[in-house]
């Protein structure tokens, strides 16, 4: 019986110690990454919906796992100003990072997320401010879908540094505009839905997140019909080795690519690619210092022609992630003459039926915001725009003119603390109409107070 009972605490020591050790928190290959929050805290957003995205962000964060040699978090407000609630590496734990997201406080102002993009991209992606190399780094921008100043642009180059976007919108954003600066494919870095319904992709966005920081992991973003981006962890150094990127069709897979990568790379574009194709991608670490397996991946190129230019691909960093994007640019320069007996393509719509595709709020103050829209169009193509608003909860709603060519009026005489819905309207020439809806809020003021009584005696008028 003594064997068998010494056997018993055997088992029963190791059953205990692993126990331990999974209770102690996330092992080793846990995934690594720096995480930014991008809230919308303008004046465009109630302050019941900033509390609800605020929620939202808190159950998010208790998903992930956030720590030392884990992920690491910061929240930047978007406002007039970006405001930065709390810097990666602030707190140390995800209950830490919880407590300072309950805490933040809606900043209020304009809604400027290009400078708040830029912001970013300087002060906290950047190492020299803090951010890890090396690591994955992933940007949420939680919006109602409006922005007082350009986007484009400055999300951009945050792709180009490898920063993958994950856009939710809780508004009537424009669907093109967001598609665009979302990271591709948009249908799973970009999600529309009510703020009320947040916590229904919860889950899905965190899957999500890991899965663009999952370390020692070979992963592909900016996929497009042409080409794609390629980026994986520093597996070497380079003065430990070097890689070998091979591609190859899966319907053909002995028409192969090849190309030679230094060992400090971290990122290659494949690009002049196929579209609609599935293509078998392996990372082959060589190095004398340590064994280091290879890595497998299967990507699909979008749908689209066939042909489309292409540069030629770089190794990570801006100009590698631009060449991966070759592509898109292809439909800016003349469309290629069909070929004999194709069908013509359909003529694009006359350009006085292209109804007001952006609206922004701006300048909101306690009794008065502005609305300004675009495109503005002149008088050849619109008779006017009819503005009409009223409360979100109910009310009467109030109209007001603006003439063809102008594309912003300043809607008076509001109440503080309300959320409006904000509709313009184009009335074109040919009796026909083209409308967009916003919301807009109104900040906290003083409400009118009594006049105070005279005292006896004193006459006059009130000044």
């Amino acid at each position: 019986m003594l064997p068998w009972t010494a056997l018993s605490l055997a088992l029963s020591l190791r059953l205990a110690l692993a126990r331990s050790g999974a209770e102690r928190g996330p092992p080793a290959s846990a995934p690594q990454g720096d995480l930014l929050f991008l809230l919308d805290s303008s004046a465009s957003v109630s302050h019941y919906e900033f509390s609800r995205v605020r929620e939202f962000v808190g159950q998010l964060v208790g998903l992930l796992p956030l720590g030392p040699g884990a992920l690491r978090a910061s929240l930047v407000h978007v406002g007039s100003r970006p405001y930065t609630e709390f810097p990666f590496g602030q707190h140390s734990s995800g209950e830490a990072v919880q407590d300072a997201v309950r805490a933040a406080a809606q900043r209020m102002g304009d809604t400027n997320t290009g400078l708040a993009l830029a912001y970013a991209k300087e002060q906290l992606f950047a190492e020299v401010a803090g951010a890890r190399p090396g690591v994955p780094k992933v940007l949420v921008w939680v919006t109602d879908g409006g922005s007082s100043d350009p986007v484009g642009p400055p999300m951009q180059e945050l792709k180009d540094l490898g920063v993958t976007v994950f856009i939710v919108s809780t508004g009537r954003g424009n669907l093109l505009e967001l598609s665009a600066a979302a990271s591709a494919p948009a249908e799973k870095h970009l999600h529309f839905v009510d703020v009320d319904d947040l916590h229904i992709i919860a889950q899905e966005l965190r899957g999500s997140i890991l899965d663009a920081m999952r370390p020692q992991q070979l992963r592909a973003s900016e996929v497009t019909s042409s080409g794609f981006h390629l980026a994986w962890p520093p597996l070497l150094t380079a003065d430990s080795g070097y890689y070998v990127l091979e591609l190859a069709p899966s319907s053909e897979p002995g028409t192969v690519r090849r190309q030679q990568l230094p060992g400090n790379a971290t990122g290659w574009a494949w690009v002049n690619l196929d579209p609609d194709t599935d293509y078998e991608v392996a990372l082959v670490p060589e190095s004398n210092v340590h064994l280091v397996r290879p890595q497998h991946l299967r990507v699909h190129t979008l749908p689209g022609e066939r042909g489309a230019e292409g540069g030629l691909g770089g190794v990570g960093g801006p100009a590698g992630d631009r060449a991966g994007r070759g592509g898109a640019g292809a439909g800016l320069g003349p469309a290629p003459a069909p070929p004999p007996g194709a069908p013509s393509p359909p003529p694009p719509p006359p350009a006085e039926e292209a109804g007001p595709e952006r609206i922004v709020i701006s300048h909101a103050r306690p009794r008065s915001l502005r609305v300004s829209w675009a495109p503005a169009l002149g008088a050849a193509a619109v008779l006017g725009y009819h503005v009409q608003y009223g409360p979100l909860l109910g009310g009467a709603a109030q109209r007001v003119e603006v003439p063809a060519g102008r594309n912003s009026t300043t809607l008076q005489g509001l109440a503080p603390s309300t959320a409006y819905l904000v509709t313009v309207t184009a009335a074109f020439r040919s009796g026909s109409e083209r409308a967009l809806s916003a919301k807009a809020c109104t900040p906290d003021g003083e409400r009118s107070r009594a006049p105070r009584p005279q005292p006896p005696g004193a006459g006059g008028r009130e000044p």
